[in-house]
């Protein structure tokens, strides 16, 4: 199997801003860029859009499309250059990235309308948004997604920016939480993570994939397998397998098929 070049020919080009990218508005779905407009399509955003594209779509899974940074390593030469790429695109919302508890140094990259659209639904399923204190997640969106772009956030500058909606109390921070919008950090009780909703079993899948494609790699004499045989291995009876491989394939150093 042959795999394609990392490395991308296309020139860079950046599109022209309208007098309107600059209104502020609270409609939740005006919180990040379109990604028809304002953005600079470089070989980071290229890489990002194709993997956004080839996402398995399961009709039990309702996960929006997300790329891990080792993902985008691995299609992409330039390290640095995507580090200052990324950071560009999150400075202007049009991403997000999260920091995963699948492995220490494993990041989740998600554009802005995609996360949106994960947090809707969230919320829908946590019981929406005619419980009592249901009222933060409207915080959340209007004052907190758009002002902290970090993966972390402290809980005095959680409250802080929630305020400006109301007041805040510890069941506010319950509710954010049982949606699966942010988890406590286990070393610093204070500070809280930024988090996908709904994407536990894709990463339990994910750690269970590495151990068992380490596993199969450590039994052979020269540490080395068909692709075809690692895609054969016991994760394809995991219900998410074919998003666990998808992401399995940055990890092991594959490129995507762009």
């Amino acid at each position: 199997m042959t795999e394609p070049s990392s490395s991308y020919s296309l020139p860079s080009k950046k599109r022209q801003r309208s007098p309107d990218d600059n209104e502020h508005s609270l409609d939740r779905g005006r919180i990040c860029l379109s990604l028809d407009d304002n953005l600079t399509f470089n070989d980071t955003m290229i890489a990002l859009q194709l993997m956004r594209t080839q996402f398995p779509k399961l009709d039990k899974v309702l996960a929006q499309p997300f790329i891990l940074q080792s993902q985008l390593y691995s299609s992409v030469k330039d390290r640095t250059q995507v580090d200052r790429d990324l950071e560009s695109f999150k400075k202007d919302k049009v991403l997000r990235i999260f920091k995963l508890s699948s492995g220490q140094d494993d990041h989740a990259i998600m554009f802005m309308d995609d996360y949106l659209k994960q947090v809707s639904f969230a919320i829908k399923r946590s019981g929406g948004k005619d419980q009592d204190g249901s009222e933060v997640f409207e915080w959340f969106e209007r004052y907190v997604v758009p002002s902290k772009l970090d993966v972390s956030i402290t809980q005095l500058e959680l409250c802080s920016l929630l305020s400006q909606g109301g007041d805040v109390t510890d069941k506010h921070i319950t509710l954010l939480m049982n949606a699966g919008l942010l988890t406590r950090q286990l070393i610093d009780p204070n500070i809280y993570w930024f988090s996908i909703p709904r994407i536990g079993p894709i990463l339990k899948g994910l750690s269970q994939g590495r151990n068992e494609i380490l596993s199969l790699l450590n039994r052979r004499k020269y540490k080395e397998m068909p692709l075809s045989s690692l895609e054969n291995t016991n994760i394809q009876h995991d219900p998410n397998s074919s998003i666990v491989f998808f992401i399995l394939r940055g990890w092991l150093g594959l490129r995507s098929t762009f």
